[in-house]
């Protein structure tokens, strides 16, 4: 069963959802670093972080899965945020740069379908970055965070995922190395333990956070051979005179072969 927007929404206005929030954010920003005159599209719930690019980038877009519901954003300004299937974005092909996907394809009826619908819509050189739960995690084991609902990942699932779809990733890193009860005082460190347990590769990361580029192939022109007509005309010339020495006109000569009989 998908998560209510309104669950996802009430999520990131805790203490908890804020601090995964700008773990998150940290490490998409740090990918995203300048994304000016740029357009930028997050499919599934992605606005607690597509705030990062709404200065800088041309036009900052919200697609919520149907499954999911959508609420008013942003609060001040034109509405930016629309309802749609994830598979038939309302899209032409190739308009977007940058598409950020968050709470998305664990809860996908297709992944591939999905990841496919957003290959079609991105610019030749465009890059996705993908948000998934991480199956090692214990944030896919906690009812208590939206990670821990749909489908966790690992990361042969992503990389075959994103290789299906035309995909190829560029960077791979993780988020939420902390366990998702932890409270009070303990969320202030979270940034100090982040750092310390990504610097010691630990393997149990809440989510995976990967950027994959589109890939595009050069069509191969395939050359046609020309055939002329031949500049000569081919002449039949039969063997020989056998024993009896008499010798054989040529084909088309005008010499009757009876003249030189008797």
């Amino acid at each position: 069963m998908s998560l209510d927007v309104v669950d996802l929404r009430d999520f990131y206005e805790t203490n908890l959802g804020r601090v995964a929030a700008r773990l998150i954010g940290g490490k998409i920003r740090a990918r995203w670093q300048d994304v000016t005159g740029l357009r930028v599209a997050g499919v599934g719930f992605a606005v607690p972080y597509l705030a990062l690019f709404r200065d800088e980038a041309e036009r900052v877009l919200s697609f919520n899965p149907a499954t999911q519901g959508v609420l008013e954003w942003p609060n001040g300004g034109p509405i930016a945020a629309a309802l749609v299937e994830e598979t038939e974005l309302p899209l032409a092909d190739g308009c977007i740069d940058r598409v950020l996907a968050v709470h998305l394809l664990e809860e996908a009826e297709s992944a591939s379908d999905t990841l496919r619908e957003i290959w079609r819509v991105l610019a030749p050189g465009g890059t996705v970055i993908l948000v998934a739960p991480n199956r090692r995690g214990v944030w896919a084991r906690s009812d208590a965070t939206p990670f821990g609902n749909g489908r966790p990942f690992s990361r042969p699932q992503l990389m075959r995922l994103l290789r299906d779809a035309l995909f190829s990733p560029v960077n791979w890193t993780e988020a939420l190395y902390l366990p998702p009860f932890i409270h009070g005082w303990a969320l202030r460190s979270a940034p100090t333990y982040e750092r310390l347990a990504e610097r010691l590769a630990f393997p149990f990361a809440g989510v995976h956070i990967v950027e994959a580029s589109k890939q595009v192939f050069r069509p191969i022109t395939v050359r046609t051979r020309r055939i002329s007509a031949p500049r000569f005309r081919p002449v039949l010339i039969p063997s020989p005179a056998g024993l009896s020495g008499v010798p054989v006109p040529r084909i088309g000569s005008g010499q009757d072969p009876a003249a030189h009989q008797g």
